[in-house]
């Protein structure tokens, strides 16, 4: 995964690099190299919208799914499991990690952490995104009508960075939405994201 993430990232950069020389290119300016593009807001902008989103998307994902169920679903718990063996201290061995074994807030913090960090990633990349985005929007205000340089918090307000965010939103969660509920009736041969092949679709669960 991370290797493939790495790969696309080159991708994305390159052929972003040669899209933003050829719009310089449009305004008679005078095109960048490869390593300077990689400084821009053009290439940040698109880099941290998509993150912003797929974060949304995997925090919510595993915040709702420790309170949600669907009968049926690969990727829901069980319709009557409300908790499950070792998720408390009292259930810890010493092989348990360090943090699971407290008792205090540590632990309520250590016990919620995945969820935490994703969408801990997803408020950075939030920012970013917000960041960029105005430095982008500037240039390209500047480059067409001269308008004067708006702030990070100003832009925050308009309509192109809500349209921006919301096109990667609503796309994340009609993803995990349509995998909900086709791995109820849908099976993949041999893929842990798919039930059995032979299991009914009234089973709830892996």
């Amino acid at each position: 995964m991370f290797g493939g993430f790495l790969i696309f990232l080159v991708l994305q950069s390159i052929f972003g690099w040669h899209v933003y020389n050829l719009e310089l290119t449009e305004h008679s300016q005078q095109a960048i190299s490869y390593w300077a593009y990689l400084g821009t807001a053009h290439f940040g902008e698109a880099v941290f919208e998509n993150w912003e989103s797929e974060f949304l998307q995997m925090g919510s994902y595993v915040l709702l799914t420790a309170y949600l169920v669907q009968r049926g679903s690969l990727e829901s718990k069980p319709l009557d499991q409300k908790d499950r063996d070792g998720d408390f201290p009292e259930e810890a061995t010493h092989q348990s990690p360090r943090l699971s074994r407290r008792k205090d807030l540590i632990y309520k913090i250590y016990r919620n952490s995945l969820s935490i960090a994703l969408l801990g990633f997803f408020a950075l990349s939030f920012v970013a995104h917000l960041i960029s985005g105005a430095a982008k929007f500037n240039k390209e205000q500047a480059l067409t009508a001269g308008a004067s340089p708006i702030t990070a918090w100003q832009f925050l307000g308009t309509s192109e960075f809500w349209f921006q965010s919301m096109q990667n939103w609503q796309s994340e969660f009609l993803a995990v939405g349509c995998l909900v509920v086709l791995s109820i009736f849908l099976r993949q041969h041999g893929s842990s994201q798919s039930k059995p092949v032979t299991a009914p679709h009234s089973r709830t669960g892996a």
